[in-house]
């Protein structure tokens, strides 16, 4: 079996809002919920979508944590663990990382667990092909 999946912020939003992703990424999760598969979100997630609605970069028609609450509550979706472990990985990471601090702290989780990223983050989709992630864009 192919190793589990970690939605990045960016693929939470679009598959929320059931806005079109490529191919690939949705065979991928496709693949995964029929072979009963988790896809997995960082808490990071969370402080994210409070961010950008704060900063209005993101509408929302109810709150960033019921919205949280819900995405969480949909079928095959399940939190990722952000253990300190994950955290100190995050300010160490190999390669090229990205800088942004939740980007690391997403990277180090999916490097910890072995999980395959969705995304469409430039800066992860670099990191993955430095060999340092398994990516998939979205």
């Amino acid at each position: 079996m192919k190793a589990p999946l970690l939605l990045d912020t960016c693929a939470v939003i679009w598959i929320a809002n059931d806005q079109p992703i490529a191919s690939e990424a949705d065979e991928t999760i496709q693949e995964a919920f029929h072979a009963g598969a988790l896809a997995f979100v960082s808490p990071i997630t969370a402080w994210e979508i409070g961010l950008l609605v704060s900063r209005g970069r993101v509408r929302l028609m109810m709150s960033p944590q019921l919205w949280f609450d819900r995405m969480l509550a949909a079928p095959g979706i399940a939190l990722a663990n952000l253990s300190p472990a994950v955290l100190i990985a995050s300010s160490v990471l190999p390669g090229n990382p990205p800088r942004d601090p939740a980007d690391r702290i997403i990277a180090a989780t999916a490097r910890e667990y072995g999980y395959r990223l969705i995304t469409r983050d430039r800066r992860l989709l670099a990191y993955g092909e430095e060999g340092h992630l398994q990516v998939v864009s979205c």
